[in-house]
């Protein structure tokens, strides 16, 4: 099966991930999981870009902090596929904020804080579309055949299980 058929969505690990030496240990989690990196870079997201990717929450409250901290430091953008991987991703994050996020995701084990999270994840398969053409131009995503992904799905019907 090509790997080009499985859902994507965009991954950011941000400001705060980058600035406390996180990025890491939040990819192995990602590729532990099974899920795939298809296009991965690190960039200083402009404030244009922010106003594009979060212009839907323009008029919240948090808005403004919300561009403010995402365009603060270094970002790695991650472009990620696999079964579910909407779902899998937004449960691996955990809750919004690292206060209230359960032990064992990505923000209950790393984050305490109420206003910077660590990581931004795709919300549907319309977003994930959205949000990968922001950040990727297609000759930038790689899908590489894998050798464990028979092992990481069961290919048994001819297609992931």
């Amino acid at each position: 099966m090509p790997r080009t058929t499985l859902p994507q969505t965009l991954l950011i690990l941000k400001p705060d991930a980058v600035q406390r030496r996180l990025t890491g240990r939040i990819l192995a989690r990602v590729e532990d999981k099974g899920l795939q990196i298809v296009g991965m870079k690190m960039i200083q997201i402009s404030r244009a870009l922010a106003l594009r990717h979060y212009g839907v929450h323009r008029k919240k409250p948090f808005f403004k902090s919300l561009i403010q901290y995402i365009t603060s430091g270094p970002v790695i953008v991650l472009a990620v596929q696999g079964k579910n991987v909407i779902a899998i991703t937004r449960k691996m994050m955990g809750a919004t904020f690292g206060s209230n996020a359960e032990p064992g995701t990505l923000r209950g084990d790393f984050g305490v804080s109420d206003s910077f999270n660590l990581i931004h994840g795709s919300d549907s398969p319309e977003a994930a579309r959205k949000e990968i053409a922001l950040y990727f131009k297609s000759d930038e995503l790689h899908a590489a055949a894998l050798s464990d992904f028979a092992w990481t799905y069961d290919l048994s019907e001819g297609k992931p299980v």
